[in-house]
This record gives C-alpha cells, sequence and structure tokens, in this order.
C-alpha cells in the first residue's frame, strides 16, 4: 500500500460531555487535548465512560455538551475522509466474508488499494497466518478480536481508537501483539488512543496515561509513560515501570475512595 503522507491528527475535546435521557450522566465536561502522533491509554474503572468517550471522539456517539476537533476537522469529517478506524471489544466482523474478505472490505470502503500480499502480512503479524480463510464461525474469540485488529490496521488509518483490542484474546498472545502492533502505528506516525482495564498494558503501549474517576468521568491524572522502546514484558520489573504503575493505581484508588460515599448518598 502506498504511504499516506497527510500528517496524523491532534484531538481537542472541549466540554465534552455526554447525558443520556434517563438522566444518567456518563461523562463530565472534559477539556483535554490527544497530541498528534503520539499514543494515549484511558484507563478507569469499570463503567466510568471511558468508551462512551472514544465513541465521542470517534463521531459514533452524539455529545450531550461540548465538541472534538480532529486535526481541524469534525469527527464525521474524518470518518468520511477514511483516516480514522476503530476496534471494539466486540469485532463484529461480517460472517458471510473470510478474514482476507473482511480486510479487502475495509480497505474498499476507505477507497484503498487492495495487495494481497500486504495483507497476507497483516494476518501474520496478528497471528492467523492460515486462518486468512476461514469466516469468523471457523475462529474463537480471540483469533476474532485479532481479525477485527487486522481490519482496523489495514487502512493505514491517522487515527486509530482500540477500545480493549486485547480483551479476548489469551494472555500470551496479548503479550505479543502488544509488542508487535505498536511498532505498525509508531512507524506510521499514527494518533492513537487506546482504552484498556489494564495498567500494565496500559505502560507498555503507550506514552501518556488518562486516568478516569468512576462515572461521570473526570480527569484525576494525566502521567506521562517516558520509557524507552521498544518495551519487552521484562521492562515490567524495573522500577521505573513500577513507579509510574505506582502513580496510576494511586490515582484510581483516591477517586474510587472518593466517589464511594456520593454512591452510598444515592
Amino acid at each position: 500500500m502506498a504511504p499516506d503522507r497527510t500528517p496524523p491528527p491532534g484531538i481537542e475535546c472541549t466540554g465534552l460531555a455526554k447525558t443520556y435521557p434517563d438522566g444518567l450522566v456518563a461523562v463530565s465536561p472534559l477539556d483535554v487535548t490527544f497530541a498528534a502522533g503520539k499514543t494515549t491509554a484511558i484507563v478507569g474503572p469499570s463503567g466510568c465512560g471511558k468508551s462512551t468517550l472514544l465513541r465521542m471522539i470517534a463521531g459514533l456517539e452524539t455529545p450531550s455538551g461540548g465538541s472534538v476537533d480532529i486535526g481541524g476537522s469534525p469527527p464525521a469529517e474524518t470518518l468520511r475522509n477514511a483516516q480514522l478506524s476503530v476496534a471494539f471489544q466486540d469485532p463484529s466482523l461480517l460472517p458471510w466474508r473470510t478474514v482476507r474478505g473482511n480486510i479487502e472490505l475495509a480497505l474498499t470502503l476507505a477507497r484503498r488499494s487492495i495487495v494481497p500480499s500486504d495483507i497476507d502480512q497483516l494476518v501474520e503479524l496478528v497471528g492467523l497466518d492460515g486462518f486468512a480463510d476461514a469466516r469468523p464461525a471457523e475462529l474463537s474469540g480471540g483469533m476474532r478480536q485479532r481479525a477485527a485488529i487486522a481490519r482496523a490496521l489495514a487502512t493505514e488509518p491517522r487515527l486509530l481508537l482500540l477500545d480493549e483490542p486485547f480483551g479476548a484474546v489469551d494472555e500470551l498472545t496479548r503479550r505479543q501483539l502488544a509488542q508487535d502492533l505498536p511498532r505498525l502505528w509508531e512507524a506510521r506516525g499514527t494518533t492513537t488512543l487506546l482504552v484498556t482495564h489494564s495498567v500494565h498494558e496500559a505502560i507498555m503501549l503507550s506514552d501518556r496515561i488518562i486516568a478516569l474517576s468512576p462515572r461521570p468521568a473526570e480527569i484525576v491524572a494525566d502521567i506521562t509513560v517516558d520509557l524507552a522502546r521498544p518495551r519487552r514484558p521484562d521492562h515490567a520489573r524495573r522500577p521505573e515501570f513500577a513507579a509510574i504503575a505506582d502513580k496510576v493505581f494511586a490515582a484510581l484508588t483516591d477517586s474510587m475512595a472518593k466517589s464511594r460515599p456520593a454512591l452510598a448518598a444515592q
């Protein structure tokens, strides 16, 4: 595939908020900027609004307040220009298409050239070598998730949004993907946002970690991950890795402790 020379976009969220019709406040007004070409991990307790925030940035959820600016454009325009790709927890593969067919469809919709050798290379990278012609029903849940990741990466997006992309993947594959995939989006200068429950994964993959409070989501910590790349599993035993993990856990623990009185009063 010919390289996309479009510069990666930064993301500016201004007063971004979400309240559902039943009155549930999922995301408090947030002002946050995500740097172009960097990987930012978003962590927080279950149900805090991480995925809702990601969906609003992707233009798949309408904010009830505020705005999202992606490199000077709204999310809908970024989607139309095929510069944004999303991989969710639910792979959402078309069941009548093979792994290769799902990837080819993504390329067709993005008006990208289909180069079989590039697809083969990507399928091998996510650990599905030999399964390119298998349909989703023939794959395990983890394999379907890897196919969805390959589909998201195939279009070489300038903005990549990942919502628990390794959630259904076994631990060994998860570790391997965490080593292999960042090299792809880093080489392309892709702006990447990653929602994850794993602090370890957030540190391994990102340049920055945003920690959110229990619902409604507020930013309780903004932590730089200043560790050399590439990062290997043994790096988790280093003091500097542990120091970052301690900061993240302390912020999350403190915010959850503060939320308990409010929840008890409801």
